[in-house]
């Protein structure tokens, strides 16, 4: 998979995506870098960790967020995408639900769409994606937290994304798929989906996992939103474990480090 003038080889390991939040109100670092130059030193920051992507979003999506119109959502991540943009050619994702955003934020210079809404909330998104041929990950998401049967209920969710991803023209070798931990679920739901990462290699597609400092291990730990680097990276072991090609995450050294580790183990053989 290429993406931007970079190419991943899925299955030869796990990369890790950077968060940048360009916003006042993230749930863990909101207002830390949403000027220009702070989110290029941030940036700067985690390219020298060796993250393989960053992944720029204008709108928090937390619980009980406040939605950003896409002006405003637009106004906060261009002149950020093109400041890194003129300082590397590290491959650049979008995380937004809104096709006017992407589409302006692949012509400033992104290459992978992250959808957390999986191309259901904005029809244009998945014209978008189609139109500039660019990777794009859809994660599971509803607005309740009622299965039926959880995991074939989140494979149903997705296989719906795909089918408007492939309608509106996406490429297949261009979709990856995200689990959607912390969205949709309840604190149960989420640790059952952790539990059963290794059905998601059924869905035959890349698959990134986001739990970065999630609900998720602060409810299971019971701990504050800045401590959370370790049950992040006993997550992001499993995702490795599991076959996961994309880890996103805020710390990227600390999960860098943890994931190299669990692929020399995995690769040594018996």
């Amino acid at each position: 998979m290429k993406i931007g003038n970079k190419e991943f080889v899925i299955g030869e390991r796990t990369y890790i995506m950077g968060i940048l939040n360009v916003t006042p109100d993230s749930f863990s670092d909101g207002g830390k870098y949403n000027s220009i130059q702070n989110a290029l030193n941030h940036a700067k920051t985690m390219i020298e960790e060796g993250v393989d992507i960053i992944d720029i979003g204008g709108e928090s999506t937390r619980p009980n967020h406040t939605a950003v119109e896409a002006e405003e959502e637009i106004n906060r991540v261009i002149p950020i995408i093109k400041a890194i943009r003129k300082e590397s050619d590290i491959p650049i994702s979008i995380d937004t639900y809104k096709g006017k955003v992407a589409e302006l934020a692949i012509k400033a210079g992104a290459s992978l769409i992250n959808d957390v809404w999986g191309f259901k909330k904005d029809p244009y998104m998945s014209e978008v994606a189609a139109k500039y041929n660019v990777p794009c990950c859809l994660m599971h998401n509803r607005d309740n937290t009622y299965y039926n049967n959880l995991i074939d209920d989140i494979f149903n969710d997705l296989n719906e994304c795909i089918q408007i991803a492939i309608k509106a023209g996406v490429k297949k070798e261009n979709i990856i798929l995200d689990p959607g931990i912390g969205f949709g679920k309840t604190l149960e739901q989420n640790l059952k989906v952790m539990n059963n990462l290794h059905r998601f290699k059924e869905l035959n597609f890349p698959l990134l996992l986001g739990t970065s400092r999630k609900s998720m291990i602060g409810n299971t730990l019971n701990l504050p939103v800045d401590k959370r680097v370790e049950g992040t990276i006993a997550t992001s072991v499993l995702g490795v474990i599991n076959g996961f090609s994309f880890i996103r995450v805020h710390d990227v050294k600390e999960n860098l480090r943890a994931v190299k580790m669990t692929e020399a183990i995995m690769k040594a053989g018996v």
